[in-house]
């Protein structure tokens, strides 16, 4: 663990402490470190509310006074058994079980305080900062809605109270633009249980917004040589166990649909049937490289207390592209992809941080094929972040099972980092499906495989768009691009053809016709955040001009009706 993983780890230790000493008969479940700070599971007779915080913080505070050890006890299973059950921690009984046969188990004791924890931990209670508990959820046992349901008690903590501070200000900033109040406030999207949990309907203003982004896409995807494919929503199950997804990610993939003797899954990743369209014929080294992109909707069996809002839904969209390619084609067809990743967030003014996932040099079992299909796949993506000089982290371990990529993380305005696309080399699957093309030398060879996605998921780079702008979309992205506001019914006529003209120019317009005054559509509009208003009164229609009012600069004054649609193009221009 990093150090601020320790701190949070140990921190989570100090809040299970304070839990039992104010609360004896709690259960405890989990309590890990995450990203942005750490969690406990509990339950038991008293129904935890934010209003506990206080009490649990200033007994929190007492333990790191008390700058007790933290101490690893290496334990039995038969005594570590009798621990938990005479305590009647029924939860850490079951993980206990979790732990195979042979396995050391460790203990790990703060004062009165013992914990089944692999570790690790600070020294001592005593070096903990700054803290602080933030909110309740509801969880299950497992993740499972079939298990127990508990409380998730939040907390953060860091070395020194100033990067708490900070910390707690983003948060502030943060809530304001959360795309989950915000999809609901600008009527983008519903997540509707009629419908179901993670299976988001998108309204009317939030399909334009990935209409919009579908275009840029497929856009670019003409530029850069692709075909376009579509693929059906289920696929027979031998399709996914020939590529080995099933049984790899069989516990994300829906139960299989029986259908005339055979099994179908709902289609979990699209690079199967995108296979099967570089295998409809005979191939060549002349055909090479083939580029498919599609717009393909997946479903995956997301657990319940993961969901959120558009950014983990168990129904999303994958701008999903492969390429099939020769081995010398490699290099340059990584780089392109990697190029194309790089246009599309500089649309959007995001900044992009690189990971090269490679194999866990240690856990070789769990990756599909030998060395002689991973050597080359992991070096060409070394090779191109070195000659490209692009910074990057390397993760161990983070590869994918058929072969090592290179991932995006998109950092937005506030400075967090969102995991984006990919770009992943894949001698694996081609070998698995006995891919060939015929070489210059008249004999088969297997081509190689690219898997990428610039978006990732659609969702979830529309859940990143709305926090990274706060949902003051671009004029080219806003749902709704110009309001105008007649300040009577005298300029009524005026507004309609106003609007007919947008409309001639496929701009996103609407009429605010209300006997309001003019001041109260303005802030409607602003409130709507909608990206250009044309205010219009009697000077204006007397005049032929209008009163823009922009969301970025304010009144920006009169001008002629015919040089502001002049003009326009270059103002929708992304």
């Amino acid at each position: 663990m990093s150090p601020l993983e320790e701190l949070r780890h140990s921190t989570a230790h100090v809040m299970g402490a304070a839990i039992l000493r104010l609360f004896p008969d709690t259960l405890l479940d989990i309590g890990p470190p995450t990203a942005n700070g750490f969690y406990y599971d509990v339950t038991g007779s008293h129904r935890f509310s934010p209003e506990d915080f206080p009490a649990i913080e200033e007994t929190m505070r007492a333990i790191v006074a008390e700058d007790q050890q933290f101490i690893r006890k290496e334990i039995g299973r038969e005594q570590a058994l009798d621990y938990f059950q005479s305590r009647g921690q029924a939860f850490k009984v079951g993980r206990l079980a979790d732990i195979p046969e042979g396995e050391t188990i460790t203990f790990f004791q703060n004062g009165e305080f013992t914990d089944l924890c692999a570790g690790t931990h600070l020294k001592s209670t005593g070096q903990i900062g700054a803290f602080k508990l933030q909110s309740i959820a509801g969880s299950y046992h497992r993740g499972d809605e079939t298990q127990p349901q508990l409380q998730r008690i939040y907390g953060t903590a860091f070395f020194h109270s100033s990067e708490l501070e900070d910390h707690l200000i983003k948060l502030e900033q943060a809530a304001l633009r959360d795309h989950r109040k915000l999809g609901q406030q600008l009527k983008l999207y519903r997540i509707d249980p009629t419908i179901g949990s993670g299976l988001p309907l998108l309204l009317p203003k939030g399909a334009i917004i990935r209409n919009e982004l579908e275009k840029l896409i497929a856009e670019k995807l003409f530029d850069y040589g692709y075909d376009s494919v579509h693929s059906p929503h289920i696929g027979s199950i031998d399709l996914y166990k020939t590529s080995g997804h099933y049984p790899y990610y069989a516990d994300s993939m829906y139960e299989p649909i029986h259908i005339d003797d055979r099994q179908f899954l709902l289609k979990p990743m699209n690079c199967p049937m995108h296979i099967q369209a570089y295998t409809v014929e005979p191939r060549s080294y002349r055909d090479l490289p083939q580029r498919y992109a599609e717009f393909g909707t997946v479903y995956r069996m997301e657990q319940s207390g993961e969901l959120s809002g558009l950014v983990r839904v168990r129904g999303f969209t994958q701008d999903d592209g492969h390429i099939f390619c020769t081995a010398d084609q490699l290099k340059d067809e990584f780089k392109n992809c990697l190029s194309l990743v790089q246009e599309v967030m500089a649309v959007f003014d995001l900044k992009t941080k690189c990971r090269v996932s490679l194999r866990d040099p240690e856990n070789r079992n769990k990756y599909a094929g030998g060395d002689e299909l991973w050597n080359p796949a992991e070096r060409c993506i070394i090779e191109v972040v070195k000659e490209l000089g692009l910074e990057h982290t390397t993760g161990l371990g983070e590869a994918a099972f058929y072969g090592p990529k290179l991932d995006f993380m998109a950092l937005d305005a506030l400075g967090r980092s969102w995991q984006l696309g990919t770009i992943q080399v894949d001698f694996s699957l081609p070998e698995r499906f006995s891919l060939e093309y015929t070489g210059k030398d008249n004999c088969p060879h297997r081509p190689v495989m690219i898997h990428r996605a610039v978006f990732g998921s659609i969702e979830r780079f529309m859940g990143l768009l709305i926090e990274h702008f706060a949902g003051d979309f671009p004029l080219w992205l806003a749902p709704e691009q110009i309001r105008i506001l007649p300040i009577s019914d005298g300029q009524s006529e005026m507004a309609a053809e106003l609007h007919s003209r947008c409309k001639k120019l496929r701009v996103r317009a609407a009429i605010d016709g209300s006997k309001d005054p003019i001041g109260a559509k303005i802030r409607r509009a602003q409130l709507d955040k909608t990206p250009l208003m044309l205010i219009l009164g009697r000077r204006e229609a007397e005049a032929g001009c209008v009163s823009v009012r922009s969301r970025s600069h304010g009144d920006e004054g009169f001008i002629g009706i015919n040089d502001f649609f002049t003009a326009l193009p270059t103002r929708l221009a992304r």
